[in-house]
């Protein structure tokens, strides 16, 4: 048993969720909350694939990574860096961030905010219906009053690559919850799980081989991704740009694996991991009972009910929207999206206009985004690109971070950049773009900018303090005033 009320018969909620992530969790937190009655069904691990198959291990297993990166490249710290990383203590430190992959505490923290766990897979059964299967074969048929919640993420999309099967490719899965480091790895795709795999696989002592069919990370600023390629290069990986798989080869089940590219040549590796995109969780849970095509990303309005559906009681929350899939995204969908269904279940007019309360207004303006990778790389809004396709006048402001005087302490001959994307006609933020070391603890500063609208005029009156990184914020203010002072004299 899992520590929670798990009901035995059928059942009325005023909320359905499927899907107890931290989406589900945090939708299901919000309507009790407000003091409606919840019901929470999940067929996996309660946590869901955050807590045990991305995120957080992901990031227990590359801080150690990237904590001896950050050594040596300080003076008199290098010099302790004698030995190689504990890949045993290095695991043991991701088994206890996931639990073991016990989900006991999840599944007692449901309990905590008085919802009610079903273990099953969870289907829509036309309107406000959902049937739960259990593992069993018993069955449950829940009924909701206001809302169903869907929240049951996304999988790792693999290509039709001829040998794929016989190829055993991992994916984020393996990726991070494989207790052995293989000689030998060939990573497929550039975007941030790709690179994240890259910068952790390397650093635990694999031969990395990243293959990408275009640039790293394209949904930044370009400059981002050729700062994290020449990262990698220099940690020893070997970055393929501009190839894709055509084919793969593993007779041998426990032999090693051959990929073939599109030039011509070929890699042999140990174990290939493909990260080359996410389709929706959406296949096998009822889609068709409402009018709904199954296997498909979810359209939703600004307070994340489905659109295309009768009766204003389906809601899809997080990477099933394809909004932004990002587990703080989905977890802010969550929160707006349970007051919204508490505000429509008391009969409460809704505010549902740009930055209001039941509005996910962010999802199109303020999204941030961090890959922990050596630099990382961290970004909120727009690109530059972004920015003058969507009709604006804008002023893009780069510098590198050794004009930061605080960078520079931070590590020796510290190597990042950073940009800011203006809006001309308003004097605000659309974008900020970080790369470097520890730049994640920055962009949160942008975020709020951003998401504010914080008016450069005022934003130049918040002051850095002597000697942080943040001082980079003073160089690109400066920057911008300087120019625009310049261009106002000229003309």
């Amino acid at each position: 048993m899992d520590g929670t009320r798990e009901d035995q018969g059928n059942g009325t909620y005023d909320v359905v969720v499927l899907g107890a992530g931290p989406v589900g969790q945090n939708v299901a937190d919000r309507a009790r909350a407000a003091g409606l009655t919840v019901a929470v069904v999940e067929r996996e691990l309660v946590g869901g694939e955050c807590s045990y198959w991305a995120c957080v291990p992901s990031k227990a297993l590359l801080r150690p990574v990237i904590a001896v990166a950050d050594a040596r490249r300080v003076d008199g710290a290098r010099q302790a860096v004698t030995g190689r990383l504990d890949t045993a203590a290095v695991f043991a430190r991701r088994n206890y961030f996931v639990s073991g992959w016990d989900d006991t505490g999840q599944a007692e923290w449901v309990k905590s905010v008085g919802a009610d766990l079903f273990r099953g897979h969870g289907r829509l059964d036309g309107p406000r219906r959902v049937t739960v299967t259990r593992d069993d074969g018993a069955r449950h048929t829940l009924t909701a009053r206001h809302a169903v919640a869907v929240a049951t993420g996304s999988r790792p999309l693999l290509p039709g690559i001829e040998g794929i099967e016989e190829a055993r490719p991992w994916t984020n899965r393996q990726g991070t919850d494989s207790g052995t480091v293989p000689g030998r790895l060939a990573i497929v795709g550039g975007g941030g799980v790709g690179i994240e795999m890259a910068t952790l696989w390397q650093g635990l002592g694999s031969q990395v081989t990243l293959i990408v069919r275009h640039g790293l990370i394209p949904r930044m600023e370009p400059f981002a991704g050729e700062l994290v390629a020449r990262g990698l290069t220099e940690a020893g990986a070997d970055v393929r740009t501009g190839v894709q798989v055509t084919g793969l080869r593993r007779p041998d089940p426990a032999g090693p694996v051959t990929v073939t590219l599109d030039d011509g040549s070929e890699v042999e590796v140990d174990e290939v991991m493909f990260a080359t995109g996410r389709t929706p969780a959406t296949d096998d849970i009822g889609l068709d009972s409402v009018g709904l095509a199954p296997g498909t990303w979810l359209d939703v309005d600004t307070t994340c009910l489905v659109r295309g559906v009768d009766g204003a009681w389906l809601y899809a929350l997080g990477d099933v929207n394809h909004r932004a899939l990002l587990t703080h995204q989905g977890k802010y969908q969550a929160r707006t999206a349970g007051d919204a269904i508490a505000a429509r279940a008391a009969g409460r007019p809704l505010d549902d206009g740009p930055w209001g309360d039941h509005a996910t207004t962010a999802d199109q303006h303020a999204v941030p985004q961090v890959f922990f990778t050596d630099p990382e790389a961290a970004a909120v809004g727009l690109t530059s690109e972004q920015a003058v396709r969507a009709g604006h006048r804008v002023k893009t402001v780069d510098t590198d971070f050794n004009a930061a005087q605080g960078a520079d302490l931070h590590a020796d001959h510290y190597q990042g950049h950073a940009r800011m994307v203006v809006d001309l006609d308003r004097e605000v933020l659309l974008g900020v773009t970080f790369v470097g070391p520890g730049v994640s603890e920055l962009l949160h500063s942008a975020t709020i900018a951003v998401a504010g609208e914080v008016p450069l005029k005022r934003l130049r009156h918040a002051v850095a303090c002597f000697p942080t990184v943040s001082e980079i914020w003073l160089v690109l203010l400066a920057a911008y005033f300087r120019d625009r002072d310049r261009d106002r004299d000229r003309g």
